[in-house]
């Protein structure tokens, strides 16, 4: 855990179809770089209405910190009327996310299709319900 520096985790925003905006992630998300993961997603959270979509199926390690920060995002995201849509695989997130039992509160998907947009949303199964339960 921590093996690299903080910053090795994000990657370069891309913005897809009509709007959402795509943040993937990759390595650790613990501890250490939680705090810059956060930043990145409280800009994206800011404005009204916004539509995230978070992939982190190249992430192999995601300790409580990172967690938090999911549940945080999720709550902003919905306080301001947005979507939030988490792509995890079948990798260490999901496998967190069930350990917490938080995967039932976020909209989880397990691979993302072109075209995502904030009207389409990405096409793929649901393994969540979406609900917030878990992330009081």
């Amino acid at each position: 855990m921590g093996g690299g520096t903080p910053h090795e985790c994000l990657r370069e925003n891309t913005r897809a179809g009509a709007g959402a905006d795509v943040v993937p992630l990759h390595g650790e998300i613990d501890l250490i770089s939680a705090p810059l993961v956060a930043a990145r997603l409280d800009a994206l959270s800011a404005a009204p209405c916004p539509d995230l979509v978070v992939d982190l199926r190249e992430v192999d390690f995601i300790d409580c910190s990172g967690l938090r920060v999911l549940c945080r995002t999720l709550r902003r995201v919905r306080q301001r009327g947005g979507t939030l849509r988490l792509i995890v695989g079948d990798g260490p997130v999901l496998a967190a996310l069930r350990l917490a039992d938080l995967h039932h509160a976020f909209d989880v998907r397990s691979g993302m299709t072109e075209g995502v947009t904030r009207h389409e949303g990405l096409g793929l199964p649901r393994t969540g319900t979406g609900g917030l339960a878990g992330c009081a």
